[in-house]
């Protein structure tokens, strides 16, 4: 994903994190948290109800990555707040059609394979492939996983039937994040030590498959989407107590999950007026988890030499149990309106139904203690945007157009699978953006710029407690201004620069310091791991024959690790290239990531007490493909 998202103005998405090495923790101006974007996938809800599944993410065959800044509080509802990715492959009958292998420092592979499959009367099909063995420079660390995605639709009844069903087997071996004491992280632990039990695993197997209509009707364009997913992970784990003894906790989890969507809504088009699009949403997400956890199970030195015992060794003193129910229901509307020639004018307003029902316990020993709690949360409220835009000027393929929005969102609040005893059902999180800017198209179209100025206001944000547990204790405000250019200096080559100022603060929060244990007001101060400079620049020469190359810097600049600003990170750049060559329908690409083998602190952890995950070392690859 960090790659796909490399020239996004403002946005970064390092690998990794508490999810783990096969999964991603997306910003967007400048918050940095798993669970505050969502993930669609050929228009399903990635994750439904509970976070993005970004670990089942599958970027073969992907026809084109859209990005949404913000909320979508009409179209998404409840599950989206600081932006959304969408991605899109190549729809039934179509297909990148290409085989690609690669090999690849510290001794990783991968292939990937996509085709049209051939056609069954008017019924069209395709199928993409792939799988990847991948190593680190933690030598324990590892990520192994398959993927079959194929689609099909058909003509049928005046409309079109489609079809999605996909594999997905993922078997991870997480690293350990890396301690903060005082203003910096311990030295006393080397950065690719692996404290991790020695089965620990982040396994999952996702299967899913979505089901579409779509036909013209006197009202307008009828469509209709289902989608099922089922997800059975085991994660085994542990993580080093802060204070450095050397003891770890330990946590062996089994979880299941079920995600499902169904989207129907009507399109009309008012012939050169606008469009107005009415429809009703259900996300349904059931959660349930069994966790056991050895607190303090066992010892090792902490210059990484022993391989920690396996969980089966480890005596279990606190076993865990979570049974969550979740159902987001959504009527909206969404009306676009083209006042004359320059004006268009966008409104939508979404009634939403979000309920939870949640069933914990929580047993400890010794000695036996046993805690356990039902709780339930129904929340009925609107959420709106609306927006203008203005077109200033035109000439041709030229032109500037004047943009302003309004939105307005809220998201119950997230659950993160951790090994705590988190009970409560907390408030929704609230948030009200509002953005202004200006987009231009010059040079025939080829040079295109976008200015933006943005401003977010979070209410009722959830945060971690000295014990563990979590609650609505504070506020953010993300402001900033993202700049965004390209050149398409001719068909084969274009150039592209960005930049982004983000001012990302608290407003509220009574932050108690995990060392003294003493409150303390932290409104004002940036949030950890925010930066307030991003930048980025390309090249990219893509000539469909001959030699082909580019080039991505990236630069994040610096933030903080904590809420009081006390331990600050210096910025760092890195720089991804390829070159390859094609000749005819073979190609062969060297590619390099983070060539400039920066290991900072990019991701912390929710799970391991002030742990932060470190930025992947340098990869290499080679590629060769064939084109069918």
């Amino acid at each position: 994903m960090a790659s796909a998202l490399a020239l996004v103005p403002g946005v970064e998405a390092p690998a990794g994190g508490d999810a783990g090495p096969s999964s991603a923790v997306p910003s967007f101006w400048g918050l940095h948290e798993f669970d505050a974007f969502l993930l669609v996938v050929d228009g399903v809800p990635w994750g439904g109800a509970f976070n993005p599944m970004i670990t089942t993410l599958d970027m073969n065959d992907v026809q084109r990555i859209e990005i949404l800044k913000g909320s979508a509080p009409v179209m998404f509802g409840a599950t989206s707040f600081v932006g959304v990715v969408q991605e899109l492959h190549y729809p039934a009958g179509q297909a990148a059609n290409e085989v690609e292998v690669g090999y690849g420092n510290y001794g990783s592979a991968r292939g990937q394979a996509s085709f049209v499959l051939p056609q069954v009367g008017d019924f069209k099909q395709s199928l993409a492939i792939d799988g990847e063995s991948l190593g680190f420079a933690d030598k324990r660390e590892q990520v192994a996983d398959g993927k079959a995605f194929y689609r099909g639709a058909l003509e049928i009844g005046g409309g079109k039937f489609t079809i999605d069903a996909d594999l997905t087997f993922v078997r991870d071996t997480p690293p350990s994040p890396i301690i903060r004491v005082g203003s910096g992280l311990t030295t006393l632990t080397p950065i690719n030590a692996n404290f991790n039990p020695a089965n620990a695993a982040i396994d999952q197997n996702e299967y899913h498959v979505a089901l579409g209509y779509e036909r013209p009707t006197p009202l307008g364009d009828w469509s209709i989407l289902a989608s099922l997913a089922r997800s059975d992970i085991r994660d085994i784990r542990a993580f080093l107590h802060p204070d450095l003894s050397g003891y770890a906790d330990s946590q062996d989890q089994t979880r299941h999950i079920d995600d499902d969507y169904v989207d129907t809504h009507i399109s009309h088009e008012f012939a050169g007026v606008g469009s107005l699009i009415v429809g009703a949403d259900m996300l349904y997400g059931l959660g349930k988890q069994i966790t056991l956890n050895g607190n303090s199970g066992y010892l090792v030195p902490l210059d990484g030499s022993v391989l920690p015992p396996p969980t089966t060794q480890i005596p279990v003193n606190e076993i865990g149990t979570v049974d969550d129910k979740r159902i987001f229901v959504g009527q909206y509307a969404q009306l676009d309106l083209k006042l004359g020639d320059r004006v268009d004018l966008t409104g939508g307003l979404r009634l939403n139904e979000a309920y939870e029902h949640k069933i914990s316990s929580d047993f400890t020993t010794p000695p036996p203690a046993l805690d356990s709690a039902i709780a339930s949360r129904t929340d009925v409220r609107p959420t709106e945007t609306v927006g203008l835009s203005y077109k200033a000027w035109r000439d041709g393929a030229d032109e500037l157009v004047l943009y302003a929005d309004y939105r307005n969102a809220f998201k119950p609040s997230a659950l993160d699978f951790g090994p705590d005893y988190t009970p409560d059902v907390l408030l929704p999180e609230t948030a009200q953006s509002y953005e202004a800017g200006l987009k231009s198209a010059l040079d025939d179209g080829r040079l295109s710029f976008q200015a933006e100025l943005f401003q977010l206001n979070f209410h009722n944000l959830v945060v971690p407690t000295p014990s563990g547990a979590l609650a609505n204790a504070a506020g953010e405000r993300l402001r900033g201004v993202e700049l965004e250019s390209r050149w398409q200096v001719s068909p084969d080559l274009s150039l592209a620069a960005n930049f982004a100022w983000h001012d990302a603060t608290f407003t509220q929060y009574l932050f108690v310091d995990p060392d003294t244990g003493v409150g303390v007001d932290v409104a004002g101060n940036q949030l950890p791991l925010s930066p307030r400079v991003l930048a980025s620049a390309g090249i990219l020469y893509t000539p469909p024959q001959g030699v082909n190359a580019t080039a991505v810097v990236n630069y994040v600049g610096r933030r903080y690790l904590d809420e009081e600003n006390t331990a600050p990170v210096g910025g760092y750049a890195t720089l991804a290239a390829t070159v390859g060559y094609r000749f005819g329908r073979y190609s062969i690409t060297l590619e390099g990531e983070n060539l400039t083998n920066q290991r900072p602190p990019v991701t912390s952890s929710e799970f391991g007490s002030e742990s932060f995950y470190l930025l992947n070392a340098r990869t290499l690859w080679v590629r060769l493909g064939y084109k069918l």
